[in-house]
């Protein structure tokens, strides 16, 4: 673009930025939102200390997804029971700052609970930011506060149509057996990651109805569509939570918000451009920065899933063959017929340790 597009573009950035802060309604969402993420963080974090210990309790993982004495067994955690506690205010907070803010403004200020969750878990776990986990939380954080920032100068409100509305409940219908199907299918080989992902994308669904339903309820238009929104909303909610537990017991809690902070903000700002036109009155620049900003975060979340240090120290803790471990240049003796009969697994792990350390009694 050239220099006069450019001041022209900051003039109006300008203005709009000055007339969104004269919004009562915005002021007021965005401490909300802000608390709600305090709360997030918090309720993360006790949340994946009860799902640890039922997991050490029950001698089983739940990387392929929690069983049913698992989940009965997490209803019974007092640390559980309060992080869903802080959830629920978390939610509370979300909702309330929905109703006075715009929907692209309030989700994506969500991604603040990402720093204050990998404060809280570094002090717990004792796991210290790595220079590569650091870099993607930053991008994780500023990718989405570029993409606020521009959101809350153009977002507008419309009021929801019943066509719209069918057109939400198909794309979440299809996404529900999409990803339960990927869930059956591919369970035994999924990580983290793919939990993350699912249940950010069923949440930004979730926000999205809530905040349907609750413009409808303040307009007396309680019919059947909203009833459906409702019936949708919790289902959506369901298995999005079974997701957030089930990655909690694959991931670092830190990882969990990350992906979550991220890709539930996308998906219902998506919904909230796409669908509904929030974003209308947005100039065809600002879209190609929502591009770029949410490509941003997006790969902070994919980096910050590969380089964060609790994830690469339990991945040491693996009983797998590097190729560290011995030397190139002295491969090891291939042993003989008889005394692999005559050796049994224990007494030869035993000889191997002796060897590879000869002061070992």
């Amino acid at each position: 673009m050239s220099a006069g597009v450019w001041t022209n573009a900051a003039e109006e950035v300008g203005e709009q930025l000055v007339g969104a802060f004269q919004n009562p309604g915005l002021l007021l969402g965005i401490p909300l939102a802000l608390a709600g993420a305090v709360f997030m963080s918090l309720g993360a974090q006790y949340q994946h200390r009860g799902v640890e210990k039922v997991e050490r309790l029950s001698g089983s993982d739940g990387t392929t997804g929690l069983t049913g004495g698992q989940i009965k067994a997490l209803l019974t955690r007092p640390s559980w029971i309060l992080g869903t506690l802080m959830l629920g205010l978390a939610i509370v907070c979300q909702l309330a700052a929905l109703v006075k803010a715009p929907l692209i403004v309030v989700q994506p200020l969500g991604a603040i609970a990402l720093v204050i969750t990998t404060l809280l878990n570094a002090r717990i776990s004792g796991h210290s930011p790595t220079r590569k986990s650091v870099t993607a939380i930053i991008f994780c954080v500023g990718g989405i506060f570029l993409f606020v920032f521009f959101a809350a100068i153009y977002a507008t409100e419309k009021e929801v149509t019943e066509r719209e509305l069918f057109v939400i409940l198909a794309l979440l219908l299809v996404v529900i057996i999409a990803l339960g199907a990927c869930w059956l299918i591919l369970r035994h080989r999924m990580r983290a990651l793919f939990y993350v992902i699912g249940a950010g994308i069923l949440y930004g669904f979730v926000a999205t109805l809530a905040k349907v339903v609750i413009k409808r309820i303040e307009a007396g238009q309680f019919e059947w569509i909203t009833a459906i929104c409702v019936i949708a909303l919790l289902a959506a909610a369901s298995v999005g939570a079974y997701f957030v537990q089930t990655a909690y017991s694959s991931g670092p809690p830190d990882l969990v918000i990350a992906g979550l902070t991220v890709v539930d903000p996308l998906i219902a700002v998506l919904i909230g451009m796409i669908v509904l036109g929030e974003a209308a009155a947005a100039p065809w620049w600002v879209f190609i920065i929502f591009g770029v900003a949410g490509a941003i975060a997006v790969w902070g979340v994919v980096n910050l899933a590969r380089y964060h240090p609790q994830v690469l120290s339990e991945s040491q803790e693996l009983p797998i063959v590097r190729g560290s471990d011995s030397s190139p240049s002295s491969p090891a003796p291939e042993p003989s017929q008889e005394s692999t009969e005559q050796q049994n697994p224990s007494d030869a792990w035993t000889q191997a340790e002796q060897n590879r350390r000869p002061d070992a009694p």
